[in-house]
């Protein structure tokens, strides 16, 4: 443990893998989850801020601020979600209490803002849905970089397909505009795609180690997972899932630490053709080794230390 945790402020878009992701936020004394804020993704801004109150009751962690943040996206407007694969709700249809903190009065652009004076230079930005937030904070106030030490965002793909086309992962395809303008700002931001994410598999002997746990937050991401788990076995072959927003947080909080991440150009396809919402690296002269590239801000991580799934179901159960 760390005798300082570093101040977290958390961008979701609270479906499944995002519940699992918070609950190991929750666990982990390595971090101080100072806010949260909401955008649609695989559900809307406003659902997601539910859920995410919701799991916050269970853990009788009523302290943390959500804020609901954007509806729509910087260039159209959101277009339903994913039920198909978070169910209808976002958590696959399991009942959350109903929670004891409204959300706050402002946007989640304007807590991003405020915690970043609270903490500045030292608060550690974690986002898992859409970037939409980011772009909006980044527009409302364009020093907010100077105050940030990192930020870590689940998305894109760098070596592999997509998953909402052969090119684009779904956060950064949801909303492209946003995600350059965060790929551009000039703060450091980590980068963990699809190329990892579906490298990390979260098993049902995982999830059965969740539903016996003694925590409500356990148990109830455990009966969510259900859900996910089916929609992946046309992936993986078996029922499993793939632990995207997850691997995202414990490398925001550093029990799994990339092994290959170099810092390379990188902008997001804006375009209406096919490319629309690729991610592109400059991975060039990577053959022997990661390589920085001079001035580069953006890190994409292609390997990582240790695998996930065991780690984040012990921490996750025992909390």
């Amino acid at each position: 443990m760390t005798d300082t945790p570093a101040p977290l402020y958390f961008d979701c878009d609270t479906g499944i893998d995002d519940s699992l992701a918070l609950a190991y936020l929750l666990a982990s004394p390595e971090i101080a989850l100072h806010g949260i804020g909401t955008v649609s993704g695989n559900t809307t801004a406003a659902q997601a801020a539910r859920n995410t109150l919701g799991l916050l009751s269970l853990a009788e962690r009523d302290d943390v601020p959500v804020a609901v943040g954007r509806h729509d996206f910087l260039s159209h407007a959101y277009d339903g979600g994913a039920p198909h694969v978070h169910g209808d709700d976002g958590v696959g249809g399991v009942a959350l209490p109903e929670p004891a903190r409204a959300v706050e009065d402002g946007t989640a652009a304007d807590l991003l803002i405020r915690l970043s004076h609270e903490h500045a230079g030292s608060l550690e930005v974690l986002a898992v849905g859409p970037l939409t937030n980011l772009a909006a904070a980044l527009a409302q106030d364009p020093t907010l970089p100077s105050r940030i030490a990192r930020v870590t965002l689940m998305g894109g793909a760098a070596l592999v397909p997509g998953n909402i086309t052969a090119l684009a992962e779904a956060n950064i395809g949801n909303d492209p505009e946003a995600a350059d303008a965060v790929f551009a700002a000039g703060w450091p931001v980590v980068v963990v795609p699809l190329d990892v994410t579906m490298e990390n598999v979260f098993e049902e002997a995982h999830r059965d180690l969740l539903a016996a746990s003694g925590s409500p937050v356990a148990r109830a991401v455990a009966a969510m997972l259900d859900f996910y788990m089916e929609f992946y076995r046309a992936t993986y072959g078996r029922r499993c899932s793939a632990l995207h927003d997850p691997l995202a947080a414990a490398i925001a909080v550093g029990n799994v630490r990339p092994t290959m991440a170099p810092a390379v150009p990188a902008v997001v396809d804006t375009t209406d053709g096919p490319g629309r919402g690729q991610t592109v690296f400059d991975l060039r002269g990577q053959r022997q080794g990661a390589r920085d590239h001079d001035g580069a801000t953006v890190r994409v991580v292609l390997a990582t230390d240790t695998p996930l799934a065991d780690h984040l179901a012990e921490r996750v159960a025992g909390m």
